[in-house]
């Protein structure tokens, strides 16, 4: 079976593979006609797809995250690979394929992951702030071992979110050995607790997220987790006025640091700043290191990554 990320225009391909996402669609032919907008995918990557045609059977037949067997050719739509598919039916038993494997995950399982977020909670110093953290932990469950960190930009795989917190701990710990002036209690709960909120605002299975539940339409995790910061608070018994109270909330409202990428404010505390850029910088390497990771070996540049000002990534031939 060709895996998508070794896929090359002209190719032509059969095997098995994910329906990622298909949406059902019309030509602008007169009448119009039916057809499948799809992104197929493996554990490699993927590729928006095209389905002509599309009967009624058809539609009463294929659906989003399911599996299928491909034929198919790739071709270059507006300079960028995309395929057609010459013919498709779901997989069965028989096939002897498991969704598991055509899904991407974090490289450290998500078990290991929940667990150093757990140890890290349970190292926070000040008995505050780490219960306030707990609760909040509590309310996403066993969600955070599976969901991912974002529909598309970065760590959107299982076990994502979990992958993108451990990451930045890591950098925070370093952080805060290097300056010490920062607290690293509130460092470490800002870190758990700046995207607590993401199982409340997408829907996802097996960390493929199928659209922004109504909760994140019209609140979105910012807010969220600041709400449950402040629920936490008087769960607990904190006053909610108490410095630990506000520098917590405040490490949640600015981590995206501007208004235009959805931060209410501004990083105004030390800590506050050090999250906004460990976070940027886990976010924005990880975007490098997927699109090097699914674009072929063959090809110098990868796409234009949208998070990055839609740059392309070169790749030096060192």
């Amino acid at each position: 079976m060709t895996l998508i990320k070794q896929m090359k225009p002209q190719d032509e391909f059969e095997g098995f593979y994910l329906l990622k996402e298909l949406e059902i669609r019309q030509t602008n032919a007169t009448p119009p006609k039916d057809y499948f907008d799809i992104v197929l995918c493996d554990s490699s990557g993927q590729l928006p797809a095209k389905f002509w045609d599309a009967s009624a059977t058809d539609k009463e037949t294929f659906f989003a995250m399911g599996l299928v067997k491909v034929r198919g050719m790739v071709h270059l739509y507006r300079e960028k690979p995309q395929i057609k598919i010459t013919k498709m039916r779901p997989a069965t038993p028989a096939d002897g394929v498991s969704l598991t494997d055509f899904i991407r995950s974090a490289p450290i399982d998500s078990k290991d992951l929940v667990r150093i977020i757990e140890q890290t909670k349970d190292g926070i110093g000040d008995e505050e702030i780490r219960r306030i953290v707990a609760y909040c932990l509590e309310k996403v469950e066993d969600r955070l071992a599976h969901y991912p960190a974002a529909k598309t930009h970065h760590h959107a795989y299982y076990g994502g979110l979990a992958y993108h917190m451990v990451r930045m701990l890591e950098l925070g710990e370093f952080l805060c050995r290097q300056r010490p002036f920062l607290n690293a209690d509130l460092l470490k709960a800002g870190i758990i607790l700046h995207d607590i909120a993401k199982p409340d605002e997408m829907n996802a299975e097996m960390g493929i997220v199928s659209d922004y539940s109504n909760t994140g339409k019209l609140i979105g995790h910012i807010a969220l987790a600041s709400a449950w910061i402040v629920e936490a608070a008087v769960k607990l018994g904190i006053p909610t006025e108490s410095e630990k109270v506000l520098g917590l909330q405040h490490l949640v409202l600015s981590h995206h640091n501007l208004g235009e990428w959805g931060s209410p404010v501004q990083p105004q505390t030390a800590e506050a700043v050090a999250l906004h850029f460990i976070d940027a910088m886990d976010a924005k390497l990880q975007m490098v290191e997927d699109a090097l990771a699914t674009t072929p070996d063959s090809e110098e540049w990868t796409p234009m990554i949208r998070g990055l000002e839609n740059k392309a990534i070169y790749r030096l031939k060192i």
